[in-house]
């Protein structure tokens, strides 16, 4: 991640509690309505998208970097979490399709996709409870 900082695509930045705490809040509260199959499909992905969205990017602030790139809050999870390349690459898949989504407006999901996004998404919750307080964080 060092690297990534050296050469502008991440940005070195203290961690906030408050902030790591706000988006563990938010990955919870949004996967947990992932879960609810009264949601259509369509909402299912984009909140267990979010979800995982916000965790990911709870794990790289604890590590004291920021990104204004959703793809690199993914990719560094190898790094951030020690995440699994199976993973990984179904949250690269959904961020490909979550792009396709909203700047083209067709989404190509079902429900095996959204059950192993929703997979992915209680890994990444799992490993960012795992990370405890936030090192030397900002109050």
């Amino acid at each position: 991640m060092a690297n990534l900082a050296k050469i502008g695509s991440l940005k070195a930045e203290p961690p906030a509690q408050a902030e790591f705490d706000g988006l563990l809040r938010s990955g919870r509260t949004r996967l947990n309505d992932a879960l609810n199959a009264a949601n259509a499909l369509e909402s299912r992905f984009t909140l267990a998208y979010d979800a995982a969205h916000a965790l990911a990017l709870a794990a790289l602030r604890w590590h004291g970097y920021r990104s204004d790139k959703r793809y690199l809050v993914f990719q560094t999870l190898k790094h951030t979490l020690m995440i699994e390349d199976t993973n990984w690459r179904v949250l690269d898949l959904c961020h490909n399709r979550r792009n396709r989504g909203e700047y083209e407006g067709h989404y190509e999901l079902d429900e095996r996709l959204v059950s192993e996004l929703i997979t992915a998404t209680k890994e990444l919750l799992h490993g960012v409870e795992g990370l405890g307080p936030v090192p030397h964080a900002d109050k």
